[in-house]
């Protein structure tokens, strides 16, 4: 065991070092000139600045932990076989970056034999880096973060996220939207899932739903939200798989309320 925990430990170092060297290629490269291209629908995007984050990641990881395998958005699975498994998004909210928008973020996460250890998130604009271990509390700086206090979802500010826009999508989250507009104090849509999930552990935000997410989107924030004391599920109440797809997030206080609304629009 602690053997096993010392290797953590490690990966945890290299992950949040990681994820501000990423960063700060994403921050050095932002408003300038760069090919963007569609991987399949025009709101689907990826940059240059995509695929060099992710070089930059999976080249310090295997430099390190060679048997490892990293789950990259970008570049699919790498080889290995020590039950160590990464998941990496260089660049999440590439299409609010390719506009300057500043909200985006490099997102680290790290599975032993199936089951999330770690979550590092590192928002370069605003230099937070939000990170957890599993029993270790969440942090934001260094400093303690904890969810909100707020009680009841007529109080409560929610954001959510929309996937890109295909037709006949089984993934449409506007029924959702509308079904939360009158009932909760108000909404938002930021276009990062990873910071998403920050700011609910942050206490900045009540709670979080999306629809169609993969893994490498919310793995290290389900860490982050759980250490601070949050809820994750699926949209059923169900415990959340990193690869479900779909996701709720709250401070706890109001979560049976978020389930409750989207159980009811089918």
């Amino acid at each position: 065991m602690h053997v096993k925990e010392d290797a953590v430990a490690e990966r945890f170092v290299l992950a949040r070092r990681a994820a501000r060297e990423a960063g700060a290629l994403l921050r050095s490269r932002l408003g300038s000139r760069m090919h963007a291209w569609a991987k399949d629908v025009r709101s689907n995007l990826v940059t240059e600045a995509d695929t060099q984050s992710e070089a930059l990641i999976r080249g310090l990881i295997q430099a390190s932990f060679p048997d490892d395998v990293i789950v990259g958005e970008e570049g699919g699975p790498s080889a290995g076989n020590s039950g160590y498994r990464w998941l990496v998004d260089p660049l999440d909210g590439t299409v609010n970056y390719t506009h300057g928008y500043r909200c985006f973020c490099v997102s680290i996460a790290l599975q032993w034999e199936g089951r999330l250890t770690f979550g590092v998130v590192y928002d370069p604009m605003a230099d937070e880096e939000y990170a957890a271990q599993r029993g270790g509390g969440a942090t934001c700086n260094g400093q303690p973060v904890s969810v909100s206090p707020v009680e009841k979802l007529e109080d409560a500010l929610l954001v959510t996220g929309f996937p890109p826009y295909r037709p006949d999508d089984p993934n449409d989250n506007t029924k959702a939207f509308l079904a939360f507009f009158p009932r909760a104090q108000a909404l938002r849509r930021d276009g990062s899932a990873a910071l998403d999930l920050c700011y609910v552990a942050a206490g900045r935000l009540d709670g979080f739903w999306e629809p169609g997410l993969h893994a490498w989107d919310v793995a290290a924030g389900i860490v982050i939200v759980t250490e601070a004391g949050g809820r994750v599920t699926g949209y059923r109440g169900e415990e959340v798989r990193v690869d479900g797809g779909h996701i709720v997030a709250s401070n706890g206080r109001i979560h049976d309320a978020m389930l409750a609304v989207l159980a009811g629009c089918g």
